[in-house]
């Protein structure tokens, strides 16, 4: 074969090499929105050889920024859901210090946004009992007498790690020193290194608190703070308008396992099924590998390589296999009680033994294994939980029908 003729081949092969490794960097974004030099080094490096094409396709279509400096790259993402049932879809992802660690509540949250303030103005260098004594005293301001923190108990120290250890993941703190858990358990103490180049990248907001603050005036409500923090400026032409649709959409597609037509606000539905989602849909194809799925409810956005998502199903061990069963279950049986769930539980239990943990027959065993099994569900849009107490009812959203088992069919042969 001629050179000529090897050319275009060749050609062809580092075009598919170098989109397959933008490819990478963008799948390693959405995982880890911060990457950083000495701890994802090959992931870094791609993200940083194709930081152009990467900011360019996400200010295009989710309006999120890209920061790139010589240790780490941080994509300023924010996913705010709008609609009615916010709420709810809010609640589905919520941050995990580890990974199989209870969601935060709005006690960690507020504890790790209490942390980053201290942490601004803090020495290069700090312990954790120092931040946590910062963090009592910061918790004092106007503004948070309904958060009441002392620390003094075993509950209030775990939430404090809790979200030490999540800013552990993201680079904000490097521990030298010591132990979180000894904290917890005796008193004990850790040391970290502040890295205030990933600290200076932890806000993600489209206007700034200082601006915020002043504009609401004095003694603003917190739903009205967070509100106006994300709430994006005037669209002054219909092409904008437009933009800020389909940016909306990318970014319920990217974040979501499962968007529901019903959950969006009417523009952003109106926008997707008056023609748009096809060219939607392919653009996220195209840039990060998923596969459309396209239904008479909604969209979902199927990873074949199982790596953008926090919860997978089904799961190895007794609670994934409980959470499927149960899934199984609610496919058929429709809107469930909670008691009735646990009950079920307890029949599975027996049923199952000899391949369950022995402790699943524990009296009230049953209790964990069912809010593990909906806080699964929930997180990829196959259940939806209302109510609050003992009136709590689980209501099967469209998605959990591929749960349901069919009477099989067993097709007759012709006689030869």
């Amino acid at each position: 074969m001629s050179r000529m003729e090897l050319a275009p081949r060749i050609s062809g092969a580092l075009e598919d090499r170098e989109a397959e490794g933008r490819t990478k960097a963008l799948r390693a974004l959405l995982v880890q929105p911060v990457l950083r030099a000495h701890t994802e080094p090959e992931l870094f490096r791609l993200a940083r050889r194709h930081a152009d094409a990467l900011r360019e396709w996400f200010e295009r279509e989710t309006g999120w920024r890209l920061v790139v400096e010589s240790q780490t790259v941080r994509l300023l993402s924010t996913y705010v859901p709008h609609g009615p049932t916010a709420i709810a879809i809010a609640r589905r992802h919520p941050a995990r210090a580890r990974k199989g660690d209870p969601g935060f509540t709005r006690r960690r949250y507020v504890l790790l946004c209490l942390c980053l303030a201290v942490l601004d103005r803090s020495d290069p260098q700090v312990s954790l009992g120092r931040l946590a004594d910062e963090i009592v005293l910061a918790a004092r301001q106007p503004g948070l007498e309904s958060v009441e923190f002392t620390l003094g108990n075993r509950e209030e120290r775990s939430d404090l790690v809790a979200a030490i250890r999540l800013l552990l993941g993201y680079g904000v703190l490097v521990r030298v020193a010591g132990d979180e858990d000894a904290y917890v358990s005796s008193g004990g103490d850790a040391l970290y290194d502040v890295d205030r180049r990933v600290l200076a990248t932890m806000l993600s907001t489209e206007h700034g608190p200082g601006l915020v603050g002043t504009a609401l005036g004095p003694g603003p409500a917190i739903e009205d703070i967070e509100a106006a923090l994300h709430e994006p400026p005037p669209a002054y032409t219909e092409d904008e308008a437009h933009r800020r649709l389909r940016q909306a959409v990318t970014r319920r597609l990217l974040c979501d396992p499962v968007l529901y037509y019903d959950e969006l606000p009417d523009s952003e539905r109106d926008y997707l099924l008056s023609g748009q989602r096809v060219a939607v849909t392919r653009r996220i194809a195209e840039a990060t590998g998923l596969v459309p799925e396209m239904r008479a409810e909604g969209i979902a956005m199927v990873d074949p390589d199982d790596q953008l998502t926090d919860v997978r199903m089904p799961e190895q061990g007794t609670d994934g296999h409980a959470t499927l069963l149960l899934a199984e279950h609610l496919a058929v049986s429709g809107a469930t009680e909670v008691t009735a769930l646990r009950r079920r539980v307890k029949a599975l239990a027996k049923e199952n033994a000899s391949y369950w943990r022995k402790t699943t027959r524990e009296p009230g065993a049953e209790n964990a294994i069912v809010a593990e099994a909906l806080d699964r569900l929930a997180g990829l849009g196959l259940v939806r939980v209302e109510g609050i107490g003992p009136e709590v009812v689980v209501r099967p959203l469209p998605a959990l029908r591929r749960f349901a088992l069919a009477a099989p069919t067993i097709a007759e042969r012709n006689a030869r």
